[in-house]
Order: C-alpha cells, then sequence, then structure tokens
C-alpha cells in the first residue's frame, strides 16, 4: 500500500457511486490512500461471472487494451494471471490478429501490443472480487445514489436510498462512476452550479452481438476483425470476432447511420458478409449459436467538459463513461477507465488536501483525449454524422491518418507507432515522430495485400471446417 512505500498513513472517506469497473478500480485505487472506501451500487452484484444488472452493453464485445490492462495490473495486481486463469486470452497484436483496416489488411509481425479479450461478465467479476477483498473497502449493493450533499464549493457526501427509507452517507471524496446514465449534471444544477459544456458526435452507429461455439481445433485461432473504409461514403460497416472463455466466440457486427444490423437472426450472417470482405460471415457459418442477437443504439461519443468548469468544488471527482463515452469500435472505454482510476491514485498519493478534486478531474481529461480525439474525428466522416467540424486542421490530421493506415500495413514502425496509440501506450504524438513521419510520407508504397493474411495452419484447419459439413 502507499503507507508502505513511505507516503502519508491512509486517512478519510471515500464513496464510490458505481459498482461498476470503472468504480471498482477507482476504489482501489482509493484503498492505497484513504482509511475507508465506500461502494454504494443501486443493483446487486452477482457473486461471480454472471450478467450485472444495468449494463446493457456487456453482451457485446469488449476488450481491453494494454494500455488499459498495465493501468489495471498497477490497482489491481494479480488480475492478469487470474483472467487468463479463467480463459481469457491474450491477443497479441498484430501477430494473433486477422483485420483489414481502411488501409488494407494489416500485416501479422510479431507482438508490438496486445489487448486481452474475454467476455465482460468475467472482466468485472475478477476485478471486483479482488477488490472487495481489501480491507479498506466494502460495498452497500441495493443502495441507489439520489443526489450530493454539500455546496458548489464542497460536496460532503451522498444522499442514497436503503430500503424504503433515505440516508446521508458522509464522505471526504466522492467519485462518480456510475456510468453513461450518471445524474452528475442535474445534481451539479441541484447545487446551483453552471450547466457542464458537452461535446457530442454521433455517427448513428448500431451494433448486434451473438455468441457462438467456435468450431472444434480453433482454441489458437486469430481474432478477425473487419473495419470501414470512412473514405467511401456509405455507412460504415464493421465486424469482429473474439475469441472469450470457454472455446466461444463472442461476434459483434455494427453499421453507422442507415447501415445498422437488425436482431433478427436470419439477417446476422447475412451482414456479416456485406463487409468489405465476407470473412467473418464464412466463419460463423460454421459455429454453432449459443444465444440470440442483442442489438444496442446508444453509441454516440459524448464528454463532458467538467475539467473546465469555472467553480469545481471540492471533494468530487467524476470517472468513466460518467465523464466520457466513446463508440465502442475502438474498444477504448474500459481502458480509458483504468488510465481514469490510475490517475485518481497518483493525484490522491502526490498532493491531498485543497485542490486535488480539480486535479484529478484535469488528469482524466488528459487521459480521456487520445480515445475522444480518435472516435469523434473517424465518426464525423460517414454519412449523417452528426457534430462540430474539426476545421482545416483536423482535416490535414484525417488525411494524415488515412496514409499512416495505409503505411502501417506494411512498415513494422509504422504499425508499431500507429499500435501504441490505439492501445492507449503512447499519446498521440507518437504517430508524428520524424522517423514515422518520414516512413508515411514517403510516395514509395507497395500494393497491399490482396487476402486475409491466415497463416497456412489456419487456412488447412478453415478447408476442413468448410469440408466436414
Amino acid at each position: 500500500m502507499a503507507a508502505d512505500r513511505g507516503q502519508r498513513a491512509p486517512r478519510g472517506r471515500a464513496l464510490v457511486i458505481g459498482g461498476s469497473l470503472t468504480g471498482m478500480l477507482a476504489a482501489a485505487a482509493l484503498s492505497e490512500t484513504m482509511a475507508e472506501v465506500t461502494v454504494v451500487e443501486r443493483h446487486e452484484l452477482p457473486a461471480g461471472p454472471l450478467p450485472r444488472q444495468g449494463v446493457p452493453q456487456a453482451r457485446h464485445a469488449h476488450l481491453l487494451w494494454s494500455g488499459g490492462a498495465r493501468a489495471v495490473e498497477a490497482l489491481v495486481p494479480g488480475a492478469t494471471e487470474r483472467l487468463l486463469a479463467s480463459g481469457a486470452r491474450h491477443i497479441a497484436v498484430p501477430s494473433d490478429l486477422v483485420v483489414l483496416t481502411s488501409g488494407g489488411w494489416l500485416t501479422r509481425f510479431p507482438e508490438q501490443q496486445h489487448f486481452l479479450s474475454c467476455t465482460r461478465d468475467l472482466l468485472d467479476w475478477v476485478v471486483r472480487d479482488l477488490v472487495v477483498r481489501k480491507a479498506r473497502v466494502r460495498t452497500l449493493p441495493g443502495r441507489p445514489a439520489l443526489g450530493l450533499r454539500g455546496t458548489a464549493t464542497q460536496v460532503t457526501g451522498v444522499l442514497v436510498r436503503n430500503g424504503g427509507r433515505e440516508e446521508t452517507l458522509e464522505a471526504d471524496l466522492v467519485v462518480d462512476a456510475s456510468g453513461r446514465s450518471s445524474s452528475m449534471p442535474r445534481w451539479l444544477d441541484r447545487l446551483g452550479l453552471p450547466s457542464v459544456k458537452t461535446d457530442v458526435v454521433d455517427s448513428g452507429l448500431g451494433y448486434a452481438s451473438r455468441l457462438f461455439q467456435a468450431p472444434p481445433g480453433t482454441a489458437g485461432f486469430p481474432a478477425v476483425n473487419v473495419q470501414a473504409d470512412p473514405r467511401q461514403p456509405v455507412p460504415g460497416l464493421n465486424g469482429t470476432i473474439l475469441p472469450v472463455e470457454d472455446g466461444r466466440w463472442l461476434v459483434t457486427l455494427s453499421g453507422t447511420r442507415g447501415g445498422q444490423p437488425t436482431a433478427d437472426p436470419a439477417d446476422f450472417e447475412t451482414f456479416a458478409r456485406s463487409l468489405r470482405h465476407p470473412v467473418i460471415g464464412d466463419l460463423i457459418s460454421r459455429a454453432t449459436p449459443l444465444t440470440d442477437v442483442t442489438v444496442s443504439h446508444s453509441t454516440a461519443n459524448r464528454r463532458r467538459r467538467y475539467e473546465r468548469m469555472r467553480v469545481w468544488p471540492e471533494g468530487l471527482v467524476v470517472l468513466g463513461d460518467a465523464l466520457a463515452t466513446y463508440n465502442p469500435l475502438y474498444g477504448h472505454g474500459m481502458s480509458v477507465a483504468a488510465q481514469h482510476a490510475l490517475a485518481l491514485r497518483e493525484q490522491t498519493a502526490r498532493q491531498p488536501g485543497p485542490g486535488l478534486a480539480r486535479r484529478v478531474q484535469r488528469a482524466a481529461a488528459r487521459a480521456t483525449d487520445a480515445a475522444w480525439a480518435l472516435a469523434g474525428s473517424q465518426d464525423l466522416r460517414y454519412p449523417g454524422a452528426e457534430g462540430p467540424s474539426t476545421g482545416p486542421i483536423g482535416a490535414l490530421l484525417t488525411g494524415y491518418t488515412d496514409l499512416l493506415m495505409h503505411t502501417a500495413t506494411h512498415r513494422r514502425a509504422a504499425a508499431r507507432a500507429l499500435l501504441d496509440v490505439l492501445s492507449l501506450s503512447a499519446g498521440q504524438a507518437a504517430v508524428l515522430r520524424p522517423d514515422v513521419l518520414a516512413t508515411v510520407l514517403n510516395p514509395l508504397h507497395p500494393d497491399p495485400l490482396r487476402d486475409p493474411p491466415f497463416t497456412e495452419a489456419e487456412r488447412a484447419l478453415m478447408i476442413g471446417m468448410f469440408t466436414d459439413r
């Protein structure tokens, strides 16, 4: 713990709103500097890797990029090992990934970054189980938060419902980790604070997911991803096969405004074949469906600019989806949330006292920037997308990104820079280093790969899939 490393002894009480992944990581962060950490959650928390009420997006593909996985491991040591022991997959990128990017098929270079692939239920459970074992952390499920206690300059606690009565839980620090449905804007209004500025970029994305039993012999089969090309003036269609625990494939398909998938199981494979390459449709035609199709449409990128508010109350922090949400295609939500919690730990350990909440909020905003820039700039390119124009500088960067995506398909250094940023392991400046610029702007580029870069063994396995039926 922080005190064991020569830092101040834990003191004070913290209260976290929401038993989400963000909430549990925030509790882990605070357990090193606070004497008591309470997590209040409106729903009951399942005693195992089971669906958690109030998380409709959990049925869709989730991944934890290496930048987020490292943050989780720093906050909850042993989480990675336990996830892998429970069936999660370490997907080496790009060697364990067959992906058609907007620039073409990506060469499967040796591992440059990675992501952890499993169901959201498993990830939530492993983190939650490890966090609630900490001596200073307690959970209060079935306690909906109703509002803040305090003033416009100092939050002192949270009003919660406990059965048929209301009670106030006092705290020196309150963390809102209640997700995209956070009531914080309304609660701040009640304290007399001005409305928070909110940025929104909405491509109209809808996505549909289904679990399959993977075909026999595919235990080490790569993840497969077919991405849209935003340069084309048509709805962006995407698809992903993620290998998850228990020998299953979690398949998520998506389309922007005018091209969304439906909940009809009969349409699922057809939609998969309509992507820029039919490989996902081909593969799932040989897999066994285990569930119906789950459809979601709450995919707008939304960022609340709490860090820019002229007045911000002491004792209040907003993290995770309550602060910013992103198009789920990029897989950044959980990783950014983990980095938010890491920023919380660093700031609370460094300099407690006046100004702490403002510093945490600004640090969380910085951790949000890369994921926000990527999602917003790409989503605005699709037909019918809603959001502010990026202007001439944005157009210039978009053009450079297109060149980078093409170069990364066949040049290892460019791929490394791109993946460092995508995995949230490096800031956006990594793709603008002089060596990367020189590679990307070189006018001599070979033609991209024409076919998915499966290995000979993987191709043989696929041939077997199709000849066995």
